[in-house]
């Protein structure tokens, strides 16, 4: 039975699925296609966001840590994202030396209110889900919301699978992404957020809790979900060039690879949540990250689509489980009484991350071509696997101390 909250949350996480994919999700092909993008900015579509949550992020946790309930500047917050849709509309009408850089322009004004409203909601959403249900929830939720997703791409793909050229398609589709943001403020409203009071002192001393570098649980987390993320998203500009410049894709076959993605995904959560439960969190996390290794080599084996559509299935395989764990693992690393400054030291280090590993990506594409620098990317994807490796063996020794440590303390 699930609480009020959790559906909620649930019915929050279906709107904003969809509204985020009728725009983000073409962001590439439409500064391709119809603005002119170059390499260059085409990369900077994935490196901008990260790079204004990575200077907004710690004075947004200040804001957050000072509120007692978090709830109504989340939702506002998400309102401000999503009305810049409504800017990308008029971009088309620019002169055409200028259209792509706008687009930027408004990306990264976008991530402004968006970056607060991702931290305030995985703050928000920690306090309200207890731990014993985390994992359950969170696969469950992960599981509806892809279906939603595969559903919302398989309609644009049909109904605009003609007008990969015609600005007036992404048009509507930035038009429709902001009607269901406006749903998405709509339901974090709806949520039942306990008050958290505070105190003088916990106010004045909300910038920085340095003492959670000292949990060796978190700390070898940190290193490990860094090195991950950076040979993650090092990939993705080279990703949406070879697909665009090189296989030719179109509205439709983006659409395709999408929920050709997500039906794989959907059947797979429960299998991660059943494997996690069962080894750790960690130890099968190291096997989603040798599976994620093989998608960029693989792709680039062939430009033909059906075959594109096999490995974005493969990949869709343990694109669920980095989904699922991810998160979970933050928060299982994360000590309860100092989580919001663990939450915000890895979302700063992430933006960091995020912001440097694209432009590498571009520069290693133009210096060594899309071949080379994909199997490149799935060496060092592969590496990042043996680091939560060890991760997991220094966890299992640092338990086994403990244990040892425990067990002769209560005999003396």
């Amino acid at each position: 039975m699930r609480t009020y909250n959790e559906k909620i949350s649930i019915y929050h996480g279906m709107v904003s699925t969809i509204a985020l994919n009728l725009a983000s999700n073409y962001f590439p092909i439409f500064a391709i296609t119809i603005l002119g993008a170059t390499n260059y900015q085409v990369g900077l579509i994935s490196s901008l966001p990260p790079l204004v949550a990575l200077i907004v992020t710690i004075p947004a946790a200040i804001l957050l840590n000072r509120l007692e309930q978090q709830k109504k500047i989340v939702a506002l917050n998400v309102f401000g994202a999503r009305a810049m849709f409504l800017l990308l509309i008029g971009v088309a009408f620019l002169p055409p030396a200028y259209q792509a850089w706008v687009f930027l322009l408004i990306i990264a004004l976008m991530n402004v209110p968006g970056t607060i409203s991702n931290i305030g909601w995985q703050t928000l959403i920690s306090g309200m889900i207890s731990e014993e249900r985390r994992g359950t929830f969170f696969s469950d939720r992960n599981r509806l919301l892809t279906v939603v997703g595969m559903v919302t791409m398989l309609i644009i793909g049909i109904v605009m699978k003609k007008q990969s050229y015609n600005p007036a398609a992404y048009q509507i589709l930035f038009l429709l992404a902001f009607i269901f943001g406006l749903m998405e403020m709509f339901f974090l409203f709806k949520h039942k957020e306990t008050v958290q009071p505070k105190t003088g002192a916990s106010k004045q001393n909300s910038y920085m809790d340095w003492s959670i570098f000292k949990n060796q649980g978190y700390k070898l987390f940190l290193i490990a979900a860094l090195c991950f993320n950076f040979t993650w998203q090092m990939a993705w500009g080279i990703f949406n060039i070879y697909n665009v410049k090189y296989a030719h894709v179109t509205i439709l076959w983006i659409s395709i690879f999408s929920v050709g993605n997500q039906l794989v995904q959907i059947f797979t959560f429960p299998l991660w949540k059943k494997w996690a439960e069962r080894k750790s969190n960690t130890l099968v996390f190291v096997w989603v990250a040798v599976g994620m290794a093989t998608a960029p080599s693989m792709t680039v084996l062939s430009t033909n689509l059906y075959y594109l559509t096999f490995v974005q299935m493969t990949s869709g395989f343990f694109v669920s489980g980095t989904t699922l764990l991810l998160f979970n693992l933050l928060l299982e690393k994360s000590p309860k009484e100092t989580r919001t400054y663990c939450i915000t030291t890895y979302n700063v280090l992430l933006s960091f991350v995020a912001f440097i590993a694209p432009q590498i990506g571009i520069w290693l594409l133009e210096t060594t071509g899309v071949h080379l620098s994909m199997h490149i990317n799935s060496l060092l994807r592969f590496m990042s696997a043996v680091v939560f490796f060890v991760m997991y063996l220094k966890s299992k020794t640092s338990s086994s101390v403990s244990s040892v440590s425990g067990t002769t303390r209560g005999q003396m």
